[in-house]
């Protein structure tokens, strides 16, 4: 959530925000208006009290008809204070609630608009010219069931659309994908994590997968649990309810999980092979800083992503995300998107989201430096969604036979496999 003082300070501020978002500009004065009442009701309320108890010890020392006037007045205020208590506590309800829906501040330099109005900061690598090798490229569907793979009629038969089985060498190459990015993320400092899978309410609320993003979230009702899209959640939430002293900052982790998505809204998108699924593992890079360092966290994060994406020597691009494309949480975001011969554009392979102190605040993670206490920055990156890091590798690595070539940085964690050969039928 943002700071209610910056609202106060700065309305149309935060109305431009709303605006580039698309989101809901008039809920910016519905919160100025709550937090309007909130703040005099709590006043009242304080009056009132002080009053109350200034007149208990006149009543003390009052006998007579004075007495019987002040016992009048405290019956009276009894009433009134009850009163605005309730009034008080609706109005901060209000507040909250209000400001749970707010989104955070976007960046003066995100580029306004939708889903297709990013901007290229960058590319890197050149794409393969298939028809000058002298061969039709093959999805990663089908190179993927030439190696035996991934198989994804199997999945769709025990769990339904959108899931697969990986299997033989399509198994060992997530596990050295996974094997390697935690080993790019540990050299560069972060603590590697297991995260746990399922969250309760106020760890997915808290990091901001409860509002635009929920209709993509699994909810267990007998248990009031949910089951996390990406490790972000858990790793945000680690800290909830914290004080973390200044000097131990920039705190950095790396958590590997399973991811769980429904998808909603993506019927008819990316159905065939892995590309867009239910269930995917991934590893993630989690920051905590303070807040006038997240700016260049942000380009670190950027940074260790691609130096990923160059190590498996994959031609791709870094866009900044457009405004109406953020989530919630983040005030900018910026996307790594691998080339994808047989679709014949980028697709997103990663991304990284400067959150500012939009999670902290939400979650009460806060940093102390001296005697002033304040909350934190948190910032994430995808380093390795290993579906889709799958489909950029056997497609962009594929030969004519249909073999694969595996890129230097995984041999080691493939038994020094140089290439994936197919499957004897």
């Amino acid at each position: 959530m943002i700071d209610l003082r910056l609202l106060r300070e700065d309305p149309d501020r935060v109305r431009a925000s709303q605006r580039a978002r698309g989101e809901d500009v008039a809920l910016v004065d519905s919160l100025l208006s709550a937090d309007e009442r909130r703040r005099s009701s709590g006043v009242r309320f304080d009056e009132l009290r002080a009053e109350q108890k200034g007149l208990g010890k006149l009543i003390g020392k009052a006998s007579g008809d004075e007495k019987a006037e002040l016992l009048k007045r405290a019956e009276q205020l009894k009433t009134d204070v009850k009163a605005a208590d309730t009034e008080r506590d609706a109005a901060d309800a209000e507040t909250q609630e209000l400001l749970q829906r707010l989104g955070n501040l976007v960046h003066p330099d995100v580029p306004v608009g939708g889903e297709e109005d990013f901007v290229t900061l960058e590319t890197h690598g050149t794409h393969r010219d298939f028809a000058a090798e002298g061969f039709e490229p093959r999805d990663h569907l089908e190179l993927g069931q030439l190696l035996g793979a991934i198989d994804v009629e199997r999945g769709a038969k025990v769990s339904g659309s959108r899931f697969y089985f990986l299997t033989g060498v399509g198994a060992l190459l997530e596990l050295a994908l996974v094997n390697a990015a935690i080993a790019q993320a540990t050299a560069a400092g972060f603590t590697p994590m297991l995260t746990p899978a399922l969250v309760r309410p106020q760890s997915m609320a808290g990091t901001g997968f409860l509002g635009q993003a929920a209709q993509d979230v699994y909810h267990l009702d007998k248990d009031d649990l949910y089951l996390v899209g990406t490790s972000e959640v858990p790793l945000a939430a680690y800290h909830m309810d914290e004080i973390l002293d200044a000097d131990r900052l920039p705190l950095r982790y790396a958590g590997f999980s399973p991811c769980f998505r429904r998808e909603a809204g993506s019927h008819g998108k990316d159905t065939r092979g892995i590309f867009r699924v239910h269930q995917f593992d991934k590893v993630e890079m989690f920051s905590y800083v303070l807040p006038e360092d997240s700016q260049a966290e942000h380009q670190r994060l950027l940074d260790w992503e691609k130096q990923w994406l160059t190590s498996l020597e994959l031609p791709f691009r870094v866009i900044d995300v457009a405004s109406a494309d953020l989530g919630s949480s983040a005030a900018r975001k910026y996307d790594c998107e691998a080339w994808i011969p047989t679709q014949g554009k980028y697709r997103e392979l990663t991304s990284t989201s400067d959150c500012t102190e939009f999670q902290s605040r939400r979650l009460s993670i806060r940093v102390r430096e001296g005697k002033k206490v304040r909350p934190l920055a948190t910032l994430n990156g995808t380093l390795c969604a290993v579906p889709r890091t799958i489909v950029a590798i056997l497609e962009n690595h594929q030969q004519a036979d249909g073999s694969v070539r595996v890129p230097e940085v995984l041999r080691p964690y493939l038994g020094g496999r140089e290439v994936l050969e197919p499957v004897a039928k």
